[in-house]
């Protein structure tokens, strides 16, 4: 596991389009949320330390923020050939074990992880009703084996934020966790 942080992509950045498919191979998109007050892109895995210790609350966060309006969206980009533990058969287990009630996506070109310029898993997106960012950073302090509860403090300030039509503080924190597993070749330099 090699301890990786967000990029940190610029705030007010346009949403990237993707088109993937989903656990059942349906293709979703964003645009298939045509009036959502905002759009929470998680870049996760299976198998990462980090995403395992947050995943509960992921699901939390997932069911709460839908019902308010935002559409909440998964998306594992890792390279699966050397990380079986990632394969779309396993997110299947992996979201139903965890009660994931929104979107879990494959990003098997590894695209849509170079077009957010996703780093590690968790990073997290989000996107005003505009698609445009307003928050890229941790869920909370917490990481496997500190003292830091798992909340989603940081992310849910954010999320709460968009709802309520309020700026969301520019005061952020990047994610950490476990690098993206790019295929060969695929590496952003």
């Amino acid at each position: 596991m090699v301890r990786t942080s967000s990029t940190m992509l610029p705030l007010g950045t346009q949403a990237p389009a993707f088109s993937l498919p989903d656990l059942d191979g349906h293709m979703t998109s964003l645009d298939d949320w045509k009036n959502a007050k905002g759009y929470l892109i998680m870049f996760i895995c299976n198998h990462c330390p980090f995403v395992i210790h947050v995943r509960h609350e992921l699901s939390k966060i997932g069911n709460e923020y839908q019902n308010k309006g935002v559409a909440v969206i998964a998306v594992n980009s890792n390279d699966v050939a050397n990380y079986p533990d990632d394969s779309p058969e396993k997110m299947k287990i992996f979201a139903a074990e965890n009660e994931f009630t929104f979107p879990y996506l494959y990003d098997e070109s590894q695209e849509t992880a170079q077009a957010y310029r996703a780093a590690c898993t968790p990073d997290f997106f989000l996107f005003d009703g505009d698609k445009k960012l307003v928050y890229r950073g941790q869920l909370d302090d917490s990481r496997p084996g500190n003292e830091h509860p798992v909340d989603g403090r940081d992310l849910r300030a954010a999320l709460d934020a968009v709802i309520a039509g309020r700026p969301v503080s520019p005061d952020q924190k990047p994610s950490l966790g476990c690098n993206i597993k790019w295929k060969p070749g695929n590496a952003p330099t």
